[in-house]
Order: C-alpha cells, then sequence, then structure tokens
C-alpha cells in the first residue's frame, strides 16, 4: 500500500480545486524551474536548481536525464539518494488528482538507484537503495534494496539476492 494521505473534496472533481490545494505562483514558479531543467545538460545545474528552487532533497552526483518530469505542484515531497540515474523522460508524481478526492505522498528514492527511460512513480512509494527498475515501469508500490523490477503493472523480477547471485555470473561485474 502506497503511503499518501487522501484529502476529501465536494462538488467538481479534486482538480477542479487545485488552487485551493496549491499556491497559483508556487505553480507558475516550479513549472519554470522544471521545464528548464528538463533541457539543461549541466547536471549539476540541473541539482542545483531542484535542491535550491524547489526545495527537493537530491544527493552527490545524483544524474536526471533530459526531459525528466517532476511533480509541478509538490517537488519538495520528492527525495533522491546519491548517486542515482533517473532515466530519460521519467515522470516522478507527489500526487493524484482524482474525481472525489486528492492524495499526497513522498517520493522517496535511495542510492545508487536506476530508473529507466520512461518510467512513472507515483506518489507514497519508497525505492530502496540499489534497485534497478526498469524502462517504461508504472512504479505503484515500493521497491526493495537491491531488487530489479519492472512492468505494467510492477512486479519484481530478481530480489537482491538473486541479483547478487546473477552477478556473480556476470563478467563484466566486479567480485565482491
Amino acid at each position: 500500500m502506497r503511503r499518501t494521505t487522501r484529502y476529501p473534496v465536494k462538488g467538481p472533481n479534486s482538480l477542479w480545486h487545485v488552487y485551493k490545494t496549491v499556491p497559483f505562483w508556487k505553480v507558475v514558479r516550479n513549472f519554470t524551474v522544471i521545464q528548464l531543467a528538463r533541457y539543461t545538460p549541466f547536471l549539476s545545474m540541473k541539482n542545483w536548481m531542484y535542491r535550491r528552487l524547489l526545495g527537493m532533497k537530491v544527493g552527490e552526483q545524483t544524474s536526471f536525464a533530459l526531459m525528466v518530469m517532476l511533480d509541478v505542484m509538490f517537488p519538495e515531497k520528492i527525495k533522491v539518494g546519491r548517486n542515482t540515474v533517473i532515466g530519460y523522460n521519467t515522470t516522478l508524481l507527489a500526487h493524484e488528482y482524482l474525481i472525489r478526492e486528492y492524495r499526497l505522498g513522498d517520493i522517496v528514492i535511495g542510492d545508487e538507484v536506476m530508473i529507466g527511460a520512461n518510467t512513472t512513480v507515483l506518489p507514497g512509494v519508497e525505492i530502496g537503495d540499489g534497485a534497478i527498475v526498469s524502462a517504461g515501469t508504472l512504479v505503484h508500490k515500493d521497491v526493495p534494496a537491491g531488487a530489479f523490477a519492472g512492468g505494467n503493472p510492477m512486479k519484481i523480477i530478481y530480489t537482491k539476492e538473486q541479483m547478487a547471485e546473477r552477478n556473480q555470473k556476470d563478467p563484466l561485474r566486479e567480485k565482491q
């Protein structure tokens, strides 16, 4: 179960109430920063923008590929560890606006995580240290540390132990 907080709304759908939940000018500022960062090839500048201008926690040597789309309304709810790679065109959502409610939840991505291109991470999800998420995955639940996950719906393909066993057989991997 994802860790989200639910907020019921009355009347029109929750997106109709968006500026009651988040200030308009915050969204404008966040949108501008995110769009600039999506196209900049300078990883350290991108991380600086995310930390200083959006209030995100981003670890050292983390790489956000081109076109990564962060949550425009609540980017401060996203935490990414050190030496992590977020693949091209990935979307990180800390909110869900539904018909009768909206939900908010933190996204916590650990250290040395690899997230493949075109992945969507939903609110309230934690991806553990050393995990790998294959391209095109809808991350709708937690990914344990060291696991390999993928698909839609997402499934754990290999556990940490199975990955260690596979890596022992790989001549390109360092023996640990």
